[in-house]
């Protein structure tokens, strides 16, 4: 078995064009070299698309909506190509790079604050170009929807070029095989209906597309390599559709939750909330649960002395008004869900239970007090602030306030105010007193765990020095003058915070994340090939088997298989020694019989290896 090629030919079908000979090699291919991809062909820009002028403004006029016309299909066409949708897609994650450099409104407006306040340059600037709002601003908006419209602009004609393809079958085999990248050719003894059948027999069993047509069969593979491609273009647009509807109806909130204290799922309990564009309160689940405990161990030794190894957050939920009680113990990505929403542990802290008595020994403050940790040590601060109850020695009505520091594992006298472990081993709460106005009447926000000192004064000791005591669990800070008393009570609570997330569309963005790998997969390592089997009677009355193929593009796949397939048939229609010389020279020797000569046409010896060249 030979295989020869006359002239190179260039990818058909592909959504490139070719050189001249690339060109005529298509078209004298025909059908055949047709259709082997549902890209749409490049065109190039033309000098003008209204042809030649009419005399006169009706001529002008014509002319004019034909030019017009004309480009407003030239730029549809370079925009639902591929190179303008990965373009469109570079440019889209360019465009998200600042999103994470630059603080977000969205997401955080005192850094946003802070960084125009540290920035009078480029804050103005920024705020011109969109970037503290980079995911709903007006150029990332537009650059989405251009791809959007790129890629639903490239899949539906495609898609349905694709489907006209599958109802059809395999084209015609062109007038010369000899004229594709792989092809091969012997004779046989058996007669052209009977290598056909056997032919169509063999390509229909390897999973071809085949049928008969007139003296060839055509057979086609590969439909999966579309199929992939396609895939992968609806999977982005999925992705996409999901992450825009994630963005526009997604909330996220956060709650800081104390051991024994609840929370249910409505926006005035959050501690602090942020939404998309589109979300309604309503949309919030109707859930709620109640911190029953906190459960957090430590690596003791070692080279991670101090890393957590439990971490949880043990709850009572129930969802709905009537919603039957459950529990669930909450860790590290492990989250709480209910329907779409899902409550994750973030963080953790102690709240140490102080009681504050005035001048006469009344009870005016009394509750767990919430610290924020400063170090994995879980060194806390924090502010205590008695607003309303509180009188002096004198009578008077004041506020008090008090800068507290925890630490629940203190090295002791002497040793720097910071804890050693984040275990309760040793706890020590540190104060320091002051009194007057916290400014909580004036109704500007401020922070909970921060004293505004502006109107406070301090309480001195005996010794005239600012009053700062470390207490132990069980004991209590006098306050001077008769001014009242602080005790740090011996039961010691643990905080949890939770975020609580709503992102619809996570699981849409997850398959299509899936479909968009599996299609890529698909259109990478599928190639899709043609094959012919050409059979019929010879000038000397013997059968000349003829079989080429054709690929999307050159591969030596292609070369391989068609060797493959050429080998399994020559098994089944053998081939013929060549026809000797009707007139030798008498006097001379003929000799042995040489067999086939590679590239002459003529089959191999029987039992031979069959080869094939690619092109």
């Amino acid at each position: 078995m030979s295989t020869t090629r006359d002239t190179d030919v260039g990818t058909t079908g592909g959504a490139t064009g070719g050189d001249d000979s690339a060109a005529r090699d298509a078209g004298e291919l025909g059908e055949a070299g047709s259709q082997l991809s549902t890209a749409p062909r490049e065109t190039a820009v033309p000098g003008s698309f209204g042809g030649a002028r009419a005399p006169g403004a009706a001529g002008a006029l014509a002319w004019a909506g034909r030019e017009a016309l004309g480009w407003v299909r030239w730029i549809w066409r370079q925009l639902t190509s591929m190179r303008v949708a990965l373009l469109l897609l570079l440019l889209l994650s360019l465009g998200a790079i600042p999103g994470s450099l630059i603080p977000q409104s969205g997401t955080d407006e005192t850094k946003v604050a802070d960084f125009r306040a540290e920035h009078t340059v480029l804050g103005p600037l920024y705020d011109r170009l969109g970037l503290f709002h980079v995911y709903s601003s007006v150029w990332f908006s537009a650059i989405y929807i251009l791809l959007f419209v790129s890629l639903i602009g490239c899949i539906v004609p495609r898609t349905w070029q694709f489907v006209g393809q599958l109802r059809g079958r395999p084209p015609r085999a062109p007038r010369l095989l000899t004229r594709l990248p792989a092809y091969t050719t012997w004779r046989t003894a058996a007669e052209p209906e009977e290598v056909r059948e056997q032919a169509l027999k063999l390509l229909k069993g390897r999973r071809f597309r085949a049928h008969r047509t007139g003296d060839a069969v055509s057979a086609e593979k590969g439909y999966l390599r579309e199929v992939g491609n396609l895939a992968f273009h609806i999977a982005l647009i999925v992705m996409l559709t999901a992450f825009a509807w994630g963005q526009l109806f997604k909330s996220e909130g956060n709650k800081l939750v104390v051991e024994g204290d609840g929370f249910a799922n409505t926006l005035i309990q959050y501690d602090d909330f942020k939404s998309g564009a589109l979300f309604d309160t309503d949309d919030l689940e109707p859930f709620s649960f109640v911190l029953d405990d906190f459960e957090g161990t430590y690596e003791e030794t070692g080279p991670n002395r101090g890393t957590p190894r439990t971490y949880q957050a043990t709850v009572d939920y129930s969802v709905g008004a009537d919603g039957a009680q459950r529990k669930k113990t909450i860790k590290v990505n492990k989250p709480l869900d209910v329907d779409d929403s899902k409550v994750y542990l973030t963080a953790h802290g102690y709240a140490p239970v102080v009681t504050v008595r005035n001048g006469k020994g009344d009870v005016v403050y009394r509750q767990a007090v919430p610290l924020l940790p400063l170090d994995s040590n879980s060194t806390s601060t924090g502010a205590i602030k008695v607003m309303d109850g509180y009188e002096n020695g004198k009578g008077e009505r004041e506020q008090l306030g008090f800068q507290a520091f925890f630490l629940p594992a203190y090295g002791g006298d002497g040793t720097a105010v910071v804890s050693q472990f984040p275990s309760l081993l040793n706890p020590v709460l540190n104060l320091t007193a002051y009194h007057g106005d916290l400014g909580v009447d004036a109704g500007l926000p401020q922070s909970v765990y921060q004293l505004e000192k502006k109107n406070l004064k301090e309480f001195k000791n005996s010794q005239g020095k600012q009053l700062r005591e470390n207490l132990k669990p069980g004991e209590t800070m006098q306050l001077p003058n008769g001014a009242g008393s602080i005790t740090f009570e011996k039961g010691i609570k643990e905080w949890a915070n939770f975020q609580v997330t709503r992102q619809p569309g996570a699981g849409w963005a997850l398959a299509g994340a899936f479909g968009a790998i599996f299609g890529l997969a698909a259109s990478l390592f599928i190639q899709r090939r043609r094959v012919w089997v050409r059979a019929v009677t010879g000038p000397d009355g013997v059968t000349v088997v003829e079989m080429a193929g054709l690929g999307r593009s050159e591969s030596a796949r292609l070369p391989e298989e068609l060797g493959v397939l050429a080998g399994q048939l020559y098994d089944l229609a053998p081939g013929v020694p060549d026809t000797p010389d009707p007139d030798p020279d008498p006097g001379s020797d003929p000799g042995p019989d040489p067999g086939p000569v590679p590239g002459s046409g003529s089959a191999p010896a029987p039992g031979s290896e069959h080869e094939t060249t690619p092109e």
